[in-house]
């Protein structure tokens, strides 16, 4: 019994340093790649000045790929000729728009990072946030 409950008490004390150690961060990007959120900032502000409706349409880029499981940039995948993506999928076709601009976003991030290190997940979110901004 005793070496049940050491295992259990181990065990939870490892999830609890995991989650911690994993927990996200406002500035996690800040050793990585510090230019980072700057340029999203950057090409978003360009973007809505350019046209005004895009900071809605960020947004609502954002809310579209954390509707079904999550933020997790899949609504930003082309579909093929095996499988179809939430992009081409009924209720987006049409729907959402500004994937060009998130394009311009992950090139420049890509450029000033010197290596694609910022998650299309997190280009979206911080996007997001810049455009309601913005």
């Amino acid at each position: 019994m005793a070496s049940r409950t050491s295992f259990l008490f181990l065990a939870f004390v490892w999830l609890a340093l995991a989650a911690t150690a994993l927990s996200l961060t406002p500035n996690f990007y800040d050793k990585i790649c510090p230019q980072a959120l700057p340029a999203i900032k950057k090409v978003v502000q360009a973007a809505v000045h350019k046209e005004r409706r895009m900071g809605a349409s960020l947004l609502r880029l954002h809310f579209h790929d954390c509707f079904v499981q999550g933020c997790d940039g899949s609504l930003l995948l082309d579909s093929t000729s095996n499988f179809e993506t939430e992009k081409n999928a009924r209720g987006n076709l049409n729907s959402v728009r500004g994937f060009e601009v998130v394009d311009q976003i992950k090139a420049e991030v890509d450029r000033v990072c010197g290596r694609p290190v910022v998650s299309c997940a997190d280009i979206l979110a911080v996007a997001a946030r810049d455009s309601v901004v913005a």
